[in-house]
């Protein structure tokens, strides 16, 4: 079932790269599902004590309804941030889509994580072509391990807005040898603090039922979560730099964003109209005025 949300959201997003008049609609699916998959993934997340991506799906509600909302109103800052989401997606497809390609990409990253940990002094053995071993636990590389997904999203957010040649070509060497350089030390250090159990602590916070589980909680869910955070961010920042069109979009989106729901809130705490109100009746204008003389009260021109 989780699969197909994610199919749906993909083609949705796919679709809304073909110009045309559906490209709103086709982001409302795209956007739509996606967050559905966020909430039908919940299970997975609590079993694993990650409260990342919960709370990422409670504050994708209003997130998704004041998207949706401004895509029905054509916005100009919501539409490129589909774009970005879709441009994602296309880099990601293959990968997920497609066992053999994103099957090479594990191999690979496999491969040089073993390579690192040896170079280390870690020695561990591979118990199957993706399973890495080491005194009785064991890890599994899957696709969420290759870093494949924070580079799809990071050149997502590149593409938002129109570049050069030169800015998008400095923007993928920024981020994606960056990323998955960075995913393989994050890779080998929760190897390497699961296998040799370096966080056997507080396991009524970290324990799954689990031998061991806490040391790959807190390597994992905590610790390399948040350093991926900063490393995101620091990336962000330089994708900022290298294209500047980039912060003005960030900028109007969060005043977009955080205006709408600022003006929810104070709706619902009975601080802000809660109905229409109506204008006044303006006075009849005079039928005709002198020759040159200028309108100094006619409305402002969008």
């Amino acid at each position: 079932m989780i699969e197909y949300l994610v199919l749906i959201s993909c083609l949705g997003f796919l679709a809304f790269l073909i110009p045309g008049p559906h490209r709103k609609y086709a982001a409302i699916i795209g956007w739509v599902f996606i967050v559905a998959y966020l909430f039908f993934d919940l299970p997975e997340y609590f079993s694993e004590n990650n409260i990342l991506y919960p709370i990422m799906a409670v504050l994708s509600i209003p997130f998704l309804y004041i998207t949706i909302k401004y895509l029905l109103a054509g916005n100009t800052e919501v539409f490129h941030l589909s774009r970005a989401a879709a441009v994602a997606f296309l880099i990601y497809a293959p990968f997920t889509y497609i066992p053999d390609v994103g099957n090479l990409l594990i191999t690979g990253v496999v491969t040089e994580v073993v390579w690192l940990l040896h170079v280390f002094n870690y020695p561990v053995t591979l118990d199957a072509w993706n399973i890495i071993a080491q005194n009785g636990f064991r890890v599994e590389i899957i696709l969420a391990c290759t870093g494949i997904q924070s580079i799809a999203i990071m050149l997502g957010v590149a593409a938002a807005v129109p570049t050069t040649l030169r800015q998008k070509v400095f923007a993928f060497l920024l981020v994606a040898p960056t990323i998955y350089i960075l995913n393989l030390f994050r890779n080998v250090f929760v190897i390497m603090a699961y296998t040799g159990q370096w966080f056997p602590y507080w396991s009524d916070v970290a324990s799954n039922g689990e031998y061991g589980y806490e040391s790959f909680f807190w390597a994992h869910n905590v610790i390399a979560e948040l350093l991926a955070l900063v490393a995101l961010i620091l990336i962000a920042y330089g994708l900022f730099v290298l294209i500047p069109q980039l912060g003005n979009f960030a900028d109007d989106l969060y005043q977009l964003y955080y205006g709408e729901i600022v003006h929810d809130f104070d709706r619902i705490r009975g601080k802000g109209p809660q109905n229409p109100v109506p204008a006044p009746v303006p006075e009849a204008a005079p039928a005709s005025k002198p020759a040159g003389q200028d309108d100094d009260n006619r409305p402002p021109q969008e």
